[in-house]
């Protein structure tokens, strides 16, 4: 790398210059109090030594830094001799200075010794690279080269330390003195920024070592591979543990092959074996700026020269190239955010940061370098430089890149000057952005934020130009690799990362999808998307929080496609849809189950009106259609559990998005039951004709319960009641003789079969009929003559509460409707004592609450202040007005909406009570769609905890029960206000 770089004074002159005559303002004084601190706590030391004058010649070129790094302030701060002896120094001789103290650091006893020396050594480092970068007196080249010299001047003192430690414990015979190091056999390469020259302010280095066994000058009885890695963990020790001097380097020895199952230092012939074998091309391109830097550097080159044919392949064949394009999609996945704004921006990692233009560099490299020399170059604005000339990247490109690179690496120093932290990423808070912007020279957070953010997209757009056809095919945390006879070691270690309890299962399933051993990847386009939904597979299953049930149940689902093409392309081509899906699948068995049942339940996805509120009307269309293909009662039931099925699983999809609301969806639940019994009751009443004749007189289904009140879950079942009229009393069937009671109670029994059994298109609802007069004991199907006398003189108030929710969804005849909702209403209309009512309402509430005490928190229905408080309230409300002309209305939450409109009671206590109502009905909506019952929604993942968040109206799920528990405490209140005398 040859010398340091110079200032221009010197290069100019010849002459040492002081750093003081060359500083110049870096930007504003962002805070001039902490400035003017550190300025009053370096002046007596001034004083006392004589350098007042200099210490105000160069404040207009301190304060700018002094006041935004509290870190560069405190080293001036804790030593001002050393501050004035680097401003009086010049920068280049001085700094050779320092590098030969370091060396000699080697040269202490102990690592006791060595170790306090290295950190002041390393602080003095910082504060003069960084003023003489802030100060413009260095360029980046000079910077990142200074950082690195240093880094390799501690290294090779930490080893020399800790050889002598070796030999002192009587396990090294002596310590190296030539060019083999303090001990031959064991080198270590500086991989990463280290290796190119490019170290940052604060980053870690990236080290990699290795041992020849035979090499080793151990002592007779010790085991060199023990050895090596004793003296590797020394060293590291010595470099990276924090004292109250601070740190020397976070060193990273990950970068050695197969670091999860290797020792630290890793001997020559298995490495060499490890690169012929399985040696992968991420790890071709880390060694294009391996460089050999501490212990025996002969052996280190030599190494790095053997495995040259690894690093640059001559020959490559597609497969090969489209490999190394991989480096690049999979970088991209693992590194990369979203955003691009200069706000919260990941300088390095983020899009558009200093990794783009790294790999931008070096997947060219690998392609081209192995027929071409003069692109193996480690440094990566010399390896565009030659990338240029060489024809494969446009001047153009090149230049915006180059001033990128230097623009993005100076302001990543910057960020890392304020608090010697290893971050790469700005700071959200603009007061601590203006820091940076500050020490980068601009006046305002804004200009600021614009000239980054136009960096970041110039460096995006040209990333983006680089094998642009490409995509993502790894994880955020790992690679994922199903191809190949075996199963990846690292993708199976990825998988469990990711959550997976089996990997290797996981692993194989993947790998035999890919094989083509299910219909959905049997054809060669199958695999290719295959290929690219499988990593967004893993990633949406980890998102869940339940990675093992969404991917077996994804799993159930994909194998039963009959074929695969197009889903496969939907879900590319909607992947916000694609992890909706899975998250249902995690969440919904019932919905997951309906999945592997009928893939075809899918194919409502593909239609744009999916997220839409359904349309009654658009559904009857659809029954209609299904219907008119079945042959006989079988066929049509048949018929109505698919069209059912695809609706409900829409329905369920819509809650656990949380596009609808649970009025929305409780109305959607409960159209779509009508839908079903208004088809299948003429299919009934044509089956009891079939069987006993036809009868004259008239029929009606009535839903009661939350199928009345439209307020169904995706668990409800049916609460129904049949009415009936006869034409004559005397009637009887015309082919079995059956008298009305007789002919409409095999009417209801079949209403009840089509809608509850289960058939080989699974089952539909469970059907409830003790709602109806006389309950179990009584005619399964009620006369319009039984009916009225019941309400008239035998009903319970509990059988009225339960009627103000009745509704006539199906009638034989429109008239007949009209009747039968007739009769409903005169019974809730007759006059009835008001302090009776509100007596029965409460005594019916304790009883319940004695009988059938809520279950815990989530049990919306019973719990105090719950769901059944709500409905008795409104229900109470509705009978106790509607003798006189008060609104009657099923739904419990427009009911009480009704009443507050109306002035019919106090608006405060109504309007809590249909909070309470809207709250536990969207919580109830979703755990009905994703829970089973008894289910506590506190103990599933994290990522249905913020599902119910969302649908309590909340930003975090430890607000939920704050809020349910407080909605709770005004409902009860309320309800105790309400129903009373």
């Amino acid at each position: 790398m040859g010398d340091l770089p110079r200032t221009a004074a010197t290069a100019q002159t010849g002459l040492m210059t002081q750093l003081a005559d060359s500083l110049r303002p870096c930007g504003p004084v962002v805070d001039s109090k902490a400035a003017e601190r550190t300025r009053e706590m370096l002046a007596p030391a001034a004083l006392a030594e004589g350098w007042v004058d200099l210490l105000d010649r160069t404040w207009p070129a301190l304060a700018p830094v002094f006041a935004a790094s509290p870190y560069l302030a405190g080293l001036a701060r804790r030593a001002p001799s050393r501050l004035r002896d680097i401003l009086t120094g010049d920068p280049e001789t001085r700094f050779v200075d320092l590098l030969a103290r370091t060396a000699a650091t080697g040269e202490l006893e102990t690592a006791a010794e060595a170790g306090p020396e290295l950190r002041r050594l390393k602080a003095e480092a910082h504060l003069q690279i960084a003023l003489a970068d802030l100060g413009g007196v260095w360029d980046l080249d000079a910077v990142t080269g200074a950082l690195t010299r240093f880094a390799d001047a501690a290294l090779a003192a930490a080893l020399r330390v800790t050889a002598r430690a070796e030999v002192a414990a009587g396990r090294l015979t002596a310590v190296g003195q030539g060019a083999e190091g303090p001990v031959p056999g064991w080198f270590c390469l500086a991989m990463g920024k280290q290796g190119a020259f490019e170290l940052n302010y604060s980053s870690d280095i990236d080290l990699s070592v290795f041992y020849e066994p035979d090499r080793l000058p151990v002592a007779e009885g010790v085991e060199p591979r023990a050895f090596a890695v004793r003296l590797t963990q020394a060293v590291a020790a010595l470099l990276n543990d924090r004292t109250e001097e601070g740190y020397v380097f976070r060193v990273d020895l990950r970068l050695r092959p197969d670091p999860s199952s290797t020792p630290l230092a890793v001997s020559v012939t298995a490495a060499f074996e490890y690169y012929e074998t399985v040696g992968q091309n991420w790890e071709r391109a880390a060694f294009i700026k391996a460089r050999a830097c501490g212990g025996d550097l002969p052996r280190a080159q030599a190494f790095i020269d053997e495995l040259a044919p690894f690093i640059w392949r001559k020959n490559l064949d597609f497969a090969a190239i489209a490999d190394i394009h991989s480096i690049k999609r999979q970088i991209h996945v693992h590194k990369v955010d979203d955003r691009l704004t200069a706000k919260g921006a990941d300088l390095k990692l983020g899009r558009g940061g200093i990794r783009e233009i790294e790999f931008y560099v070096q997947t060219q490299q690998l392609i081209l370098g192995g027929r071409n020399p003069e692109l193996r170059g480690m440094r990566t604005l010399e390896a565009l430089q030659a990338l240029t000339e060489a024809g494969h990247v446009t001047p153009e490109a090149a230049e915006e890149l180059h001033g990128a690179y230097h623009a993005l690496r100076a302001v990543e120093h910057r960020v890392q000057m304020v608090a010697d932290e290893q971050t790469h990423r700005l700071p959200e808070a603009d007061g601590e952005r203006a820091r940076v912007a500050a020490l980068f020279g601009h006046e305002s957070v804004k200009g600021f934020d614009a000239a980054i953010t136009g960096v970041l997209k110039t460096v995006n757009r040209r990333y983006g130009e680089l094998f642009p056809d490409e995509e993502p095919l790894s994880s955020t945390f790992g690679s994922l690799i199903f191809t190949g006879v075996d199963d990846d070691p690292a993708t199976l270690k990825t998988l469990s990362r990711m959550g997976f309890d089996n990997p290797l299962q996981v692993s194989q399933t993947i790998r035999a999808w890919h094989h083509g051993r299910i219909p959905a990847t049997r054809t060669e386009r199958g695999r290719e998307l295959f290929t690219r939904l499988a990593p967004r597979l893993l990633e949406a299953a980890n998102a869940t929080g339940a990675p093992n049930a969404a991917f077996n149940r994804f799993s159930d689902f994909f194998a039963s496609l009959s074929s695969g093409v197009q889903i496969q392309s939907l879900f590319l081509a909607n992947p916000k849809l694609f992890e909706l899906l899975v998250q249902v699948l995690a969440f919904a068995p019932k919905l997951a189950a309906t999945l592997a049942r009928r893939p075809a339940a899918i194919d409502a996805l593909v239609d744009g009106d999916f997220f839409a509120e359904i349309d009654p009307a658009e559904d009857e269309g659809v029954m209609a259609i299904a219907v008119s293909r079945a042959d006989g009662f079988e066929a049509v039931m048949d018929a109505v559990r698919r069209v059912h099925r695809e609706q409900a699983f829409r329905l369920g999809v819509q809650v656990m998005s949380g596009v609808a609301s649970a009025e929305r969806v409780g109305r959607g639940f409960a159209d779509l039951a009508y839908l079903c019994i208004r088809t299948l009751a003429p299919a009934a009443l044509a089956e009891a004709e079939r069987l006993g004749g036809a009868f004259p007189g008239q029929v009606a289904v009535v839903a009661l319960g939350k199928c009345g009140s439209r307020e169904m879950t995706a668990s409800s079942d049916l609460d129904l009641m049949t009415l009936y009229r006869a034409d004559d009393p005397r009637a009887m069937s015309s082919l079995k003789g059956w008298g009305a009671e007789t002919f409409y109670g095999r009417f209801t029994q079949r209403l009840i079969a089509a809608l509850s059994l289960p058939t080989a298109e699974g089952g539909l609802y469970e059907v409830d009929m003790q709602l109806r007069p006389s309950g179990t004991q009584g005619p399964v199907a009620v006369s319009h003559s039984a009916f009225e006398a019941y309400y008239a003189g035998e009903a319970e108030t509990w059988e009225f509460l339960a009627l103000t929710r009745a509704r006539v969804v199906w009638a034989s005849t429109p008239a007949f409707a009209e009747e039968a909702t007739g009769l409903i209403e005169a019974a809730l209309r007759r006059p009835r004592d008001r302090k009776a009512l509100a007596r029965d309402v409460r005594a019916m509430r304790a009883l319940l609450e004695k009988e059938r005490p809520a279950k815990g928190l989530w049990d919306m229905k019973l719990a105090r202040g719950g769901l059944v408080d709500v409905e008795f309230a409104a229900q109470f409300l509705q009978l106790a007005h509607a003798a006189d002309g008060g609104r009657l209305h099923p739904h419990t939450a427009r009911a009480l909406a009704a009443f507050r409109e109306a002035g019919l009671g106090p608006a405060e206590p109504l309007e809590v009570l249909e909070d309470a109502w809207r709250l536990q009905q969207n919580l109830t909506q979703l755990i009905k769609v994703a829970l089973e019952d008894g289910a506590d929604p506190s103990q599933e993942p994290t990522a249905f905890r913020r599902l119910m968040a969302r649908a309590a109206g909340e930003s975090d799920f430890r607000k939920v029960r704050p809020r349910l528990e407080s909605a709770r405490k005004a409902a009860r209140t309320a309800y105790e206000m309400l129903v009373q005398p």
